[in-house]
């Protein structure tokens, strides 16, 4: 079956075209179909991929992205949870078809398929209109990867994508925050309203972009980072000396050390952990 991508931001095209299939959006999977065009054009240009990019896109549904991604790469990975859905991509993109190499077509759930093609290195760039449901789990552990995503371009809850640019003493600053910020310059590039998805969310999403930065820790390091935030940001309003007596395996408990270590990283004895910045988690983690 061969369809002008440009019919799939249009509702009328992408309506007909779901009944045809039998498919009702899924809300549990995360069915919001994205149809309008210029965000569509817009995520594809923010991606800034080239050819020699290797993209996994996670819930391609209709593959309207898809089609936007596939001549600015070298190959594209596309994980479809829907069976119906992956049966249409399947026969949509037949071998050979318009010219060009068809993306390859996974059936499964990205979380438990997709994280690992970037360790292989079958894929080095993230780009998808996330589900809700999943997309912040699909992005940390994306970012928890031995070897990283170069960079991810994603559209999402718009805000989720605050909580990845949150700065410190701020409300949306966590440890979301301070995981991603530590691997990646991160920016909010455009945010999208819920008329521009079929069926249309009950919040506004954000298309945000998240590229790898040059000098970053060993992934050693990076997890108890991670690992550190985390827990410390279970009892965000308790002061650190206070909050870490629940300190995960490797860490020190003693209250005085605590201090110390907060001390030698430019904190204050009594900071809370939202008080303290990405580059003071990272030098903490590795005296703590």
């Amino acid at each position: 079956m061969r369809i002008d991508h440009s019919n799939l931001a249009s509702p009328k095209a992408v309506i007909s075209l779901l009944g045809s299939l039998g498919v009702k959006p899924n809300k549990t999977l995360g069915q919001n179909f994205l149809i309008d065009g210029n965000t569509l054009n817009l995520i594809a240009d923010a991606a800034q991929l080239t050819p020699e990019s290797k993209v996994l896109e996670v819930g391609p549904g209709l593959g309207s992205l898809t089609e936007r991604l596939l001549p600015r790469c070298a190959s594209l990975i596309a994980i479809e949870k829907d069976p119906v859905l992956a049966g249409y991509l399947e026969q949509k993109y037949t071998a050979g078809k318009d010219g060009r190499a068809p993306p390859a077509i996974i059936r499964g759930d990205a979380l438990e398929c997709g994280i690992q093609l970037f360790a292989s290195g079958k894929a080095d760039t993230l780009v998808s209109n996330l589900p809700y449901s999943v997309g912040t789990r699909i992005v940390v552990e994306a970012a928890l990867c031995e070897v990283p995503p170069r960079s991810m371009t994603l559209l999402l809850q718009k805000e989720v994508a605050e909580r990845f640019v949150a700065a410190p003493r701020t409300s949306d600053y966590g440890a979301l925050g301070v995981c991603l910020q530590t691997l990646y310059e991160i920016r909010i590039v455009h945010k999208v309203p819920p008329p521009c998805f079929f069926p249309p969310p009950e919040v506004w999403s954000a298309v945000v972009t998240l590229r790898l930065k040059q000098n970053i820790p060993a992934h050693a390091a990076f997890m108890r980072i991670h690992a550190l935030s985390k827990i410390a940001f279970q009892n965000r309003r308790k002061q650190m000396a206070s909050s870490m007596r629940n300190a995960p395996d490797g860490f020190s408990r003693d209250a005085a050390h605590i201090r110390a270590a907060l001390g030698k990283c430019g904190a204050i004895p009594t900071a809370r952990p939202e008080e303290i910045n990405v580059a003071q988690w990272a030098t903490l983690a590795g005296i703590w």
